[in-house]
């Protein structure tokens, strides 16, 4: 057979959103990756393969922002019918097109290369070409969910829950056991013009009345995530068979919704099963810190914080399907809560990084760690991690010693919200005078780029006004960086989990920017536009300049709808 040899600085093994938004993370700052991932399609859970909402932090203004909300603001923009298709499409291209990314496809990691206690490469097997490929690299990040670097590389890891007095948390059981969260198969439900009759399979499950299906919600909103099993099995070596019962449990409980019972679902049909699971928990890294209840509940203000979750401690039985009570309680969690970078890296494996729902934490914790929007945040902090220590010759720890300060304004800088962290505004920005047509546009130059509690944050003006920087000489001004407002509360759910015939189309958010200009202003007092937005729809938006200038105005011409502009942040550098 083959073999192929790629010589990188880091390596990510796994390609749904958390491996994804590391490995971009890295590549967009110059670090050369190589992105391993097992499947045809990224995203993991999130994936078509799969199709779990992008679930994360709970409350207002509290929606995760970076690379994630790029590719949710893509979707957006580009996917007005909510097609999977686009869907991994513009996954792909994140990784595909980036510059200074290898992307691997199709290749599962089946071994590894140790030096000491450090990973010097790691070896999978792409099933498309017949090709072995060797990855090489300083650093690595497991971003697989399932940990496959873990027992290559003897990296320390957990599975199971926690005895309660371990850790004092008090939502785990008196003993410590090997039980996680199952695993599910989803349905997706699409409706049609005339009626759809439906003929299950001789081997589904059969459940004749809603009583068969206690505390289980099947109106055709869900997406039936409870269909879940596999917690009281091994959430990895059991896989293909818990898999054979989903399926049984899956057409047994759309028989039931179709002819079972009046459940409106007529004229519905089924469009998808997914017969690949997705999974909620399995091997969890050890890291310097363990992430516990304890922290979570006390908001996890940790010196070092570099993402935040804000899901409830949603602990799923790990009987699933086979427990006749609810599936899941969602015990009280605070929303946002900080997530140490010293959860993030090996405490054994010297080179090793991980992100996902496989971070070090307990079981407790990892009920509200585990859900995608959180976990995408963590593997972008993990790329900007390795960005540092890459350019510093330093271990995943010696961020930790060196450069957590400087970890956390890089975080900043790329638009993800770090709870009670001020961003540092540039020293141009700092220095000129901040004037607007109307209004007050102060908030654009103080470091915190989202309303937070009932501080807006953002400076609001009608369409054609104007906001400006003056300076005391002219200046030479190399870039402008704006953070516009893209509804962080608008509905959650990157994706449908059913496709009624009239359902409102994927839209931009009406309060987005859609164009606007940059004027300046030479020593003769004439304005002259340098730089434009056009057609923008994302939040982040830098621009390139190469101006000198006594002034700059930004004048905002149009947004997706809203009758004024609303922005964030605006840089000058």
């Amino acid at each position: 057979m083959r073999e192929q040899t790629h010589a990188v600085e880091f390596c990510v093994v796994g390609g749904g959103l958390a491996g994804l938004c590391a490995a971009v993370a890295a590549a967009r700052q110059g670090v050369r990756v190589a992105l391993m991932h097992d499947r045809p399609v990224l995203g993991g859970n999130a994936s078509s393969e799969v199709r779990m909402w992008v679930c994360g932090a709970h409350g207002p203004n509290n929606r995760e922002t970076g690379i994630l909300e790029e590719i949710q603001l893509d979707n957006l923009y580009r996917n007005p019918a909510a097609s999977y298709s686009l869907w991994d499409s513009i996954l792909y291209e994140k990784a595909r097109f980036q510059e200074n990314l290898t992307l691997l496809l199709n290749c599962s990691c089946t071994s590894l290369e140790m030096a000491g206690r450090r990973i010097r490469s790691v070896r999978g097997w792409q099933t498309t070409t017949q090709t072995w490929h060797t990855v090489e690299a300083e650093l690595f990040a497991d971003c697989s969910g399932d940990s496959v670097l873990a027992p290559l590389s003897g990296a320390d890891f957990r599975v199971g829950r926690e005895a309660a007095h371990e850790f004092g948390e008090s939502i785990e059981p008196a003993e410590a056991d090997r039980k996680t969260m199952g695993m599910s198969c989803l349905i997706q439900a699409r409706e049609m013009e005339t009626p759809q009759p439906f003929i299950p399979p001789a081997w589904a499950y059969v459940y004749p009345t809603d009583d068969d299906l206690p505390h289980r919600a099947h109106d055709l909103g869900s997406n039936f995530w409870w269909i879940e099993l596999g917690g009281e099995d091994d959430s990895i070596y059991d896989t293909e068979q818990v898999r054979d019962e989903l399926l049984k449990v899956a057409f047994g409980v759309w028989d039931h919704v179709k002819n079972r019972g009046d459940h409106g679902a007529e004229n519905w049909t089924l469009d998808w099963v997914g017969f690949l699971p997705g999974k909620r928990e399995s091997r969890r890294y050890l890291g310097d810190h363990i992430l516990t209840q304890n922290d979570v509940r006390a908001e996890g203000r940790f010196a070092d914080l570099v993402a935040y979750g804000g899901w409830s401690l949603d602990d799923h039985h790990p009987g699933g399907m086979r427990y006749p009570g609810p599936p899941t309680i969602f015990h009280q969690a605070p929303s946002p809560f900080g997530i140490p970078y010293r959860c993030l890296y090996s405490r054994n494996v010297e080179n090793l990084f991980f992100a996902g729902r496989n971070i070090s934490a307990t079981h407790a914790a990892l009920s509200a760690t585990r859900v995608m929007a959180t976990c995408a945040i963590l593997g972008q902090a993990v790329g900007t991690a390795a960005v540092l220590a890459a350019r510093d010759g330093l271990t995943p720890r010696g961020v930790a010693r060196e450069g957590a300060p400087e970890l956390q304004q890089l975080r900043m800088e790329d638009d993800c919200y770090l709870p009670w962290k001020e961003r540092e505004v540039p020293a141009r920005t700092r220095g000129a005078v901040l004037t607007a047509a109307e209004g007050d546009p102060e908030p654009l130059r103080n470091g915190v780029d989202r309303p937070v509690g009932e501080a807006d944050n953002g400076w609001t003006g009608r369409l054609g006004t104007w906001v400006q920087y003056a300076f005391a000489e002219p200046t030479r001004v190399r870039e402008c960086r704006f953070v516009f407002d893209s509804d962080l509360n608008r509905p959650r759910l990157n994706m449908p989990c059913s496709y009624p015939l009239r359902r409102e189309p994927h839209a931009v958010p009406a309060t987005l920017v859609r164009s606007a200009r940059v004027e300046a202003r030479d020593p003769a007092g004439n304005w002259a536009t340098v730089a434009r937005v056009v057609d923008n729809h994302q939040r982040l938006v830098r621009l390139p300049l190469d101006v000198q200038t006594t002034a700059l105005r930004f004048v905002p011409e149009q947004t997706w709808g809203a009758e004024q502009a609303h922005l964030f942040a605006w840089d000058v550098r």
